[in-house]
């Protein structure tokens, strides 16, 4: 330590190691001295820019963060708005039908009672023209009006006296009607994830059995297929008849309904619907008393049906879906893609599910539009499509001879049957309500196959 002459010997006369500051400026080279210094100024300023350029980059992956935060933010509040406007749609479309139904209920009452009312007031006017002139006659006139009166008081007795009160009370609930519907949509969505969280282990073990391969030799092209809730089969010819099948495949009977169907749908254990492309429209059937309730027109010419939580999925040409419920209110139009005609289509858990023929593909989107996955491994002809408990895709591809499954999230997929199957050309494949097994039907409505699925 280099220290001056007069501070040594006046303060640092004991100390050790100190050195005079004459001696060692005498001994230093000045130049030396400064590039030693420069260099330690210059390397503390190496490290200053370092860190000045380490901030830097990260001040703008932080501003490319934000912005990306910002947008994901806006196509997020944008999926949001989207999804509770198609619920308030959904909301309140299912309370106009409530409110038609029941508002029709009432009407009709209404108008039975009031028929009533002019049936009673003409017996009273018969009654006030009888005269008391010949009494016999006044007597037997009086007991003709009074025999017409037991069948009116019965009418009153057997009128359910609560009916008008429980279709106001309908009327007045329509509120709790709406958040009961908002509550059953999130419950469901809430399911549906659960059951997305296991769905993908299934495709891995999953199996199919043929069970039995029945001739039903139709000589005719089909053009849909679906298994009805009690276990029969709906079979459509191609702009044609529609045939219903029993579960065993004994008996078929063609339903009593003209014009050249295309697709099927069912909507509850009573009622299909069945699409008429050359008539832009849709019939609704019911099966017991063997006729159409209700036609519903579009602008365009329609094919695949789809129905789901009161809506119909409806495919337009081969570029639009829309939405529709029971009446014909239609609640939205989903402009998708595809090669060729949208003639096999899923409607589930607010998804929608196609398969593209020409384009050789399966596409599944959300209710706004938006494409969630594709699928085209190894499609040749891919046509009847449905899906399982879990929500797996189950596709016929006929131009492979094979039926596919593919997992809900796109992102999984096995053949579960091929040719070597002994299956020639399956065009369609369906469940029976709730079970693990259905049927497959081929293009040309020779045989009918009912399988077992296993997932162990």
């Amino acid at each position: 330590m280099p220290c001056c002459d007069e501070c040594i010997s006046t303060s640092h006369s004991r100390c050790k190691g100190i050195d005079s500051l004459a001696s060692v400026v005498e001994k230093t080279n000045i130049e030396t001295y400064k590039e030693f210094v420069n260099k330690n100024i210059n390397s503390i300023l190496h490290h200053l820019d370092e860190l000045t350029n380490n901030k830097s980059p990260n001040i703008k992956l932080g501003e490319n963060q934000c912005k990306d935060i910002k947008e994901s933010q806006v196509e997020i509040k944008k999926k949001i708005n989207t999804r509770f406007d198609l619920l308030e749609k959904k909301v309140f479309g299912e309370k106009d039908v409530i409110f038609d139904k029941e508002k029709s209920q009432a009407l009709f009452l209404i108008n039975e009672i009031e028929g009533k009312k002019k049936r009673l007031k003409e017996i009273q006017d018969n009654l006030n023209a009888i005269t008391t002139l010949r009494k016999q006659e006044s007597f037997l006139g009086v007991h003709i009006i009074e025999q017409q009166l037991p069948p009116l008081q019965r009418y009153i007795e057997n009128l359910d006296d609560n009916e008008i009160f429980n279709t106001l009370n309908k009327f007045r609930s329509l509120k709790s009607f709406e958040e009961e519907a908002i509550d059953k949509t999130l419950n469901k969505e809430t399911s549906m994830r659960r059951k997305a969280q296991v769905e993908t282990q299934e495709i891995k073990y999953m199996t199919v059995n043929i069970e039995s391969k029945n001739e039903i030799n139709t000589g005719m092209v089909i053009r849909d297929m679906i298994c009805l809730i009690d276990g029969r089969v709906v079979l459509v010819q191609w702009f044609g008849n529609v045939y219903l099948l029993t579960s065993d495949c004994s008996l078929v009977t063609k339903i009593p309904i003209n014009g050249k169907a295309c697709c099927v749908t069912q909507i509850n254990l009573n009622t299909i619907a069945i699409s008429y492309p050359n008539q832009k429209a849709i019939a609704i059937f019911e099966l017991e008393n063997e006729t159409i309730t209700k036609v519903i027109i579009f602008e365009k010419h329609c094919y695949g049906l789809s129905f789901c939580d009161n809506y119909l999925a409806v495919c337009l040409g081969n570029n639009d879906i829309c939405i529709t419920d029971l009446v014909g209110n239609i609640l939205s139009s989903i402009q998708v893609h595809s090669e060729s005609l949208l003639w096999n289509l899923v409607y589930r858990n607010d998804v929608l599910i196609y398969s593209d023929c020409s384009g050789k593909a399966v596409y599944c989107i959300d209710l706004s539009g938006k494409q969630l996955w594709e699928y085209k491994q190894e499609l040749v002809k891919p046509a009847g499509i449905c899906t399982d408990n879990y929500g797996n895709i189950f596709i016929a591809d006929e131009g492979s001879h094979r039926i596919t499954v593919i997992s809900q999230d796109g992102h999984h997929s096995k053949v579960l049957v091929s040719e070597e199957d002994g299956l020639d050309y399956p065009r369609f494949i369906c469940f029976e309500y709730n079970e693990f097994s259905g049927f497959i039907c081929d293009c040309n409505g020779e045989y009918l196959a009912k399988f077992n699925l296993s997932y162990a």
